[in-house]
């Protein structure tokens, strides 16, 4: 679709998408992950998340205005370039020390969870497709993974429920996205 627009209009328009939000589908969380990764292969987008203002028995989320401030946030940073935090927190990498996996982020400054509570949907497995619920920490920037049940994290996911309550923010109170990864050895 973006390439047939650009094409239409002979030139590169920059283009936003809206994360599906959270909704009780089973297939929601790959293709959130999907919509995520398509920032890394599509030059000129923004995705904003829309997960936590989703609904679990609606498909369209009624919270229309905040979602439209994100995508106001991105556009201004990415198509205007003002210095704004256009993003939550968006998966860089995941690397293993021993029993724990640390996670960098994008647009990670200042990451918490939006409700001051412990911050939640973490899972960590170390064989393909076993995820165990993980604790998470701030740490100089990063996310320190740990469980009792994996000794040695190799995959790690967030937020991979069809409706999520996932909590992470960074700094201007955006959410993280949906992601899943192989976490690689230090």
């Amino acid at each position: 679709m973006v390439e047939s627009w650009r094409a239409n209009w002979g030139e590169e328009l920059p283009f936003y998408y809206v994360q599906l939000s959270s909704l009780n589908r089973p297939s929601w969380p790959a293709f959130r992950d999907s919509q995520r990764k398509m920032l890394n292969t599509i030059p000129a987008v923004g995705m904003v998340v829309s997960s936590d203002k989703g609904d679990s028995l609606d498909v369209h989320p009624r919270a229309k205005k905040e979602i439209g401030e994100r995508l106001a946030l991105a556009s201004l940073s990415q198509t205007y370039k003002r210095s704004n935090t256009p993003y939550g927190p968006l998966f860089k990498e995941a690397v293993s020390k021993g029993d724990e996996a640390w996670l960098t982020f994008t647009y990670g400054e200042g990451m918490k969870s939006v409700d001051g509570k412990a911050i939640k949907t973490f899972e960590v497995a170390e064989i393909p497709g076993v995820f165990y619920p993980a604790k998470a920490d701030v740490i100089d920037g990063k996310i320190r993974l740990t469980s009792d049940k994996v000794k040695n994290p190799r995959y790690v996911r967030y937020a991979w429920q069809p409706f999520t309550r996932a909590n992470l923010v960074n700094k201007a109170g955006l959410p993280a996205s949906t992601f899943q990864s192989v976490i690689t050895e230090e």
